[in-house]
């Protein structure tokens, strides 16, 4: 299992949302790059980026930004936020984003992410987020008639490879992830899983190990120092 340390982007500063809601941010540094060093530094072999101005406005707000950390990084870097269009993703690849993350465009337009996968295919990755069961949008603040099962189902149709799923009920709260969602997507379909919200602690990674899905993003547990990213992936990796 790969672990993926995260950053939040809202005005150019890094911060975390409880639960989603833009009202209960909390900053956790004014240096993204010294971050994005840090996470290198602990052994990071990904890094997560999430344009949060993009999420809500529909379109990248925080493109410099996240451009200028992907090219300091020298990781790979996953991004997601406001991407809805194709010169979105291009503008992302070019730049040296490793994976870009579409979310609202997936469950809005079909069409459109049946063919942004024929012309991108793996670079791509489709944002499972969801609460109380069903999908949500726009920046989490929309929700969708979809549950996440027929959601993920009709994404594996289309030829999705990854999904980043995050039960936004957990995100921000460190309450640990929602492994009963976790274990029935991954019999539901053949997808490689991300996990995202609510990871406190090295038990939390452990629990993530043992059902034996693809990745694990971490934010919050990282900034309040209640995980270490070094023993996390150390962890992983055993």
């Amino acid at each position: 299992m790969i672990i993926l340390p995260a950053m939040d982007l809202l005005d150019g500063k890094p911060v975390r949302l409880y639960q989603g809601d833009y009202k209960r941010k909390e900053s956790v540094g004014d240096d993204a790059f010294l971050i994005a060093r840090q996470f290198k530094a602990a052994g990071a072999s990904y890094l997560h980026l999430v344009d949060l101005n993009g999420a809500k406005m529909g379109k990248p707000c925080n493109f410099a930004l996240i451009q200028k950390i992907v090219a300091e990084i020298g990781i790979p870097v996953e991004v997601g936020g406001g991407i809805r269009t194709f010169s979105d993703i291009e503008r992302y690849l070019q730049c040296g984003a490793k994976r870009i993350i579409l979310g609202t465009a997936a469950l809005e337009n079909p069409s459109f992410l049946k063919e942004a996968l024929c012309r991108y295919g793996d670079r791509l990755a489709v944002g499972l987020d969801c609460k109380d069961g069903y999908v949500y949008g726009n920046g989490w603040l929309s929700a969708s008639q979809t549950d996440y099962i027929t959601f993920a189902k009709e994404m594996e149709l289309l030829g999705v490879k990854t999904l980043i799923v995050t039960d936004i009920s957990r995100d921000g709260t460190m309450q640990g992830p929602n492994l009963a969602m976790l274990k029935k997507l991954s019999k539901a379909v053949n997808i490689q899983l991300i996990a995202s919200g609510g990871i406190r602690d090295l038990h939390h990674i452990k629990q993530l190990c043992e059902l034996g899905i693809y990745g694990a993003i971490t934010g919050k547990a990282l900034y309040a120092n209640t995980l270490s990213l070094k023993e996390a992936i150390e962890e992983s990796e055993g």
